[in-house]
């Protein structure tokens, strides 16, 4: 059961020191809402914008989906937490539409009540769903200005979630939803340049969305420069160690991977593949493939980890993995685990896709072809044998990656909400 309360977020020792360290910032005092289809603090996009906007002064509301044993209402550090109980199985169709509504129904009667007795100046909404606005729509009503952040345009992930084609009326119901939604929020953010074509092409002009990446937050990943005596290559007598870590769904490929490892037990017979994320019935077949090609004594599950825990486990690795099956999703996504592993000098494989193009090339990244195994076990083990070649890689890797650093992307963000917020 949550608690619906009409009082402020009490005033931690920390929070109030993060206000006083941003005197003087244009969101002093600004009474701000969030509310996001995802847990607190595991979504790092929300937790990275509610950062951001605490540190500038903004008193915060934020709801999101509870999860195990959380607390359904918190304070933390001056940020107002309502934690919403519901699943996320990820299952058909019509389960993903009654949890939506479900979740919007509650976060648009919290927003409502808290919004009668002091009014929002803006409510910050994180898709999916993009209707998901429809939960500002009160705050909107008495004056409060609504963003919406897209992570994922929902046409494309349909397509590569339930193999569905563009034709389709889902599809063409969810491109619908988009331009409505966008309509309805006074500013849209996005997570990439490829992002940003498909949204002003069909729902809006380009001037209403910007681009803030999924960079990860310094403070977490703090970034490290690239020492040579780290590629000197590799002793036979410790493990090649690859990582994974992210949504184990079929899209992102972990069986991919898996079948590359097994195409090089005999070039590198000791990597080992280490894999990081939430438990999920994908994960187990792909775990059951990896036992019945005898390859699972070279693979360990280590579950879900807080980014803080992922840093050293990052650290500890050889070479990082993204190894996407090629759909509609992944052709335009441009994965923050790309930013992670350089962030900690780490050499990435990543796909050959529009998403990733518009950033890196092959002198700044090792790319495979999408959906290809032996293309990736390829790059593998390029990166095993030739080290000098790949400390010049990982260092114009870093070069990409300084130029869209979460402190620039954060000032991006920053700027477009005071611009709405203010006027300007």
């Amino acid at each position: 059961m949550i608690s619906i309360t009409s009082t402020e977020p009490a005033q931690t020792a920390s929070g109030i020191a993060q206000r006083e360290s941003a005197a003087g910032a244009s969101f002093a005092g600004k009474r701000l809402a969030m509310v996001s289809f995802s847990p607190y603090p595991f979504d790092p996009r929300p937790r990275r914008a509610v950062d951001a906007l605490l540190r500038e002064g903004a008193v915060l509301d934020l709801i999101c989906l509870g999860g195990k044993g959380a607390p359904s209402h918190e304070v933390v550090d001056g940020l107002n937490v309502y934690r919403i109980p519901i699943g996320n199985p990820r299952r058909g169709k019509l389960e993903y539409a009654f949890r939506y509504g479900t979740f919007i129904l509650i976060s648009g009667a919290i927003f409502a009540w808290r919004a009668l007795f002091r009014r929002y100046d803006l409510v910050y909404v994180h898709n999916m769903p993009d209707v998901l606005v429809l939960s500002a729509l009160l705050p909107k009503a008495m004056g409060a200005r609504v963003v919406l952040d897209l992570h994922d345009p929902m046409p494309e992930l349909m397509k590569a979630i339930f193999q569905v084609s563009e034709e389709s009326g889902s599809v063409l119901w969810l491109k619908r939803l988009e331009k409505w939604s966008i309509g309805l929020a006074d500013l849209a953010i996005t997570v990439n340049i490829a992002c940003k074509r498909i949204f002003s092409s069909r729902s809006c002009s380009e001037e209403k969305i910007a681009v803030v990446m999924n960079s990860p937050d310094e403070k977490i990943f703090p970034f490290q420069e690239v020492r040579s005596e780290e590629f000197a290559g590799h002793a036979d007598a410790r493990p090649f160690v690859i990582v994974y870590h992210g949504s184990l769904v079929e899209r992102n490929g972990l069986d991919l991977a898996v079948d590359a490892l097994g195409h090089l037990q005999q070039s590198i017979p000791h990597a080992e593949l280490r894999i990081f994320g939430a438990s999920t019935p994908f994960l187990e077949r792909v775990l059951e493939q990896a036992r019945r090609k005898k390859l699972d004594g070279k693979i360990r599950y280590l579950g879900m980890k807080r980014l803080e825990e992922l840093v050293a486990e990052l650290g500890a690795c050889d070479l990082g993995v993204i190894p996407n099956h090629r759909n509609a999703f992944t052709e335009i996504n441009t994965p923050t685990r790309i930013f992670e592993y350089l962030a900690m000098a780490k050499p990435v494989v990543a796909p050959s896709t529009p998403g990733i193009l518009d950033y890196f090339d092959r002198d700044s990244l090792l790319l495979f072809e999408p959906g290809n195994p032996k293309d990736l076990a390829r790059q593998i083990e390029f990166a095993y044998s030739h080290p000098k070649e790949i400390l010049e890689i990982v260092r114009n890797g870093q070069e990409v990656y300084l130029e869209h650093t979460w402190e620039r992307e954060r000032q991006t963000l920053l700027s477009r909400l005071d611009g709405i917020l203010n006027g300007k």
